[in-house]
């Protein structure tokens, strides 16, 4: 227990700099891990992120505030992770001294990670994690607790105790994703000769090739039987004693102390920035989403807001101004939902660019559209039934193609892209039903106008 507590004194001399008095003599990881915390700090106060995000990615932004109150603590989380029964928590409490978690020949003894799990060692410099094993028969839970686990560590060791199967590369595979330092250790090491240890190594070193370094898979002995001893005693009878043997873990120790000598601090702050930078994308993405579905359900309300006042607008032409007049509070109520808030000239322009388009895609729209509003001319103002569904479909349809159109222009940060604007607009007319999109357009206009007719 003293020699391993001996290791992880001399583990935390490497991970904790000595201080100094000479500010540029400071460590430069001492910077990376600033920043670092800058960066997380930054997310998590983010404003303009919704509060809907930030719900949807609740547990994300708790494992966020975790991370920097880790980096906050100057801690390094080393988590043990492999398949069930290949020696995890004996390992783990072999670099400990101690029988911190708890060793069982039952499958799934470790059954959850949390930090009631974690054994701080030396002050707040290095803490371990035991992981649940990944090949749960009814553990798919506590495998994806395993891999998020492993995930948000800062150093991994894989424990494997044979040749590694499909599953346990798998897994390895992930891991290496992460972006984080991995070892390879192969535990029960005791079970074989020296050449087929040998030999097992350099079949791991195969399998781990391009994921870890060759000279991070060693070979591992963390909880060795007990040896059998017979004695004669005074009275000629033969004893059979049993004689504890020190775990051999020597050659996974050294591999720590390099690694964390020469990344030390560095471990901790990169993989906070790494999952910050996940989560930043996944805000990003979310955002994306909620604004675009905020931006249908708005479009969509300009439409029977610009159908209906077309249809009932009994002066004639008149109707086409209040459409532009709604077209033009559609772009700007947009905009705002993108946070690039318009000028009513603007908003003008952008409206100005888009019908210039549609001018050319949908010339005998328009035209039924303005023969419809000079039938209302005919019946002195009077619209029909008829006449106003039809006009105010049209009405829809094309705010529809407008509010998608200033939609695509908005959510490319006020650009067209390489293509332009004729080919956006030209991609959206393709893209619609417009049968199906008049069907509705008239069924809603018509139950409306019904209501309107009922209150009156």
């Amino acid at each position: 227990m003293s020699e391993a507590r001996s290791w992880w004194q001399r583990l935390r001399q490497r991970f904790t700099p000595a201080p100094t008095d000479h500010p540029e003599a400071a460590d430069p990881s001492a910077d990376r891990q600033s920043q670092a915390e800058q960066s997380l700090r930054a997310l998590l106060d983010d404003p303009q992120i919704p509060q809907a995000v930030r719900s949807s990615l609740a547990d994300d932004f708790s494992r966020l505030e975790s991370l920097l109150g880790k980096l906050e603590r100057d801690e390094l989380h080393l988590a043990v992770f492999g398949r069930v029964s290949v020696g995890k928590s004996a390992l783990a409490n072999a670099l400990l001294g101690e029988p911190a978690f708890a060793v069982s020949v039952l499958h799934g003894t470790t059954r959850e990670a949390t930090p009631r799990a974690w054994r701080e060692v030396a002050g707040n410099g290095v803490h371990l994690i035991d992981t649940p094993g990944i090949d749960e028969l009814d553990g798919e839970a506590r495998e994806q607790l395993a891999m998020e686990v492993a995930s948000i560590s800062d150093l991994v060791v894989f424990v494997v105790d044979a040749d590694m199967t499909t599953r346990e590369h798998d897994a390895l595979v992930e891991l290496a994703r992460t972006n984080r330092p991995l070892l390879l250790a192969l535990n029960k090491a005791d079970r074989y000769s020296e050449s087929e240890t040998e030999r097992l190594l350099e079949r791991l070193r195969e399998h781990a090739q391009g994921l870890v370094q060759a000279e991070n898979v060693v070979a591992v002995s963390a909880l060795p039987p007990a040896l059998r001893r017979l004695s004669q005693g005074t009275d000629g009878r033969e004893r059979e004693e049993l004689l504890t043997q020190t775990p051999d873990i020597a050659a996974l120790q050294a591999r720590l102390l390099d690694v964390l000598g020469r990344e030390g601090r560095t471990l901790s702050a990169l993989n906070a920035s790494l999952f910050a930078g996940r989560l930043s994308d996944a805000v990003g993405k979310r955002v994306v989403v909620a604004r675009r579905e905020l931006a249908a359900k708005v479009i969509r309300q300009y439409c029977i807001a610009k159908s209906l006042a077309v249809a009932l607008n009994p002066i004639p032409v008149a109707d086409l101004l209040a459409a532009g007049a709604l077209d033009a509070a559609l772009v700007m109520h947009l905009a705002r939902v993108y946070g690039l808030p318009l000028t009513q000239r603007e908003a003008g322009g952008l409206i100005a660019t888009i019908c210039a388009q549609l001018v050319a895609l949908m010339g005998a729209i328009w035209g039924v559209h303005l023969v419809a509003s000079a039938l209302k001319g005919l019946s002195a103002g009077m619209s029909t039934v008829l006449t106003a569904t039809a006009q105010g479909a049209l009405a829809w349809y094309a705010t529809l193609i407008v509010g998608q159109a200033a939609d695509r222009y908005l959510a490319a940060g006020k650009s067209w892209g390489e293509l332009g604007a004729k080919r956006v607009v030209s991609d959206i007319v393709e893209s619609l039903d417009r049968d199906s999109i008049l069907r509705e357009a008239r069924s809603e206009i018509l139950k409306r106008l019904r209501t309107t007719e009922s209150n009156a």
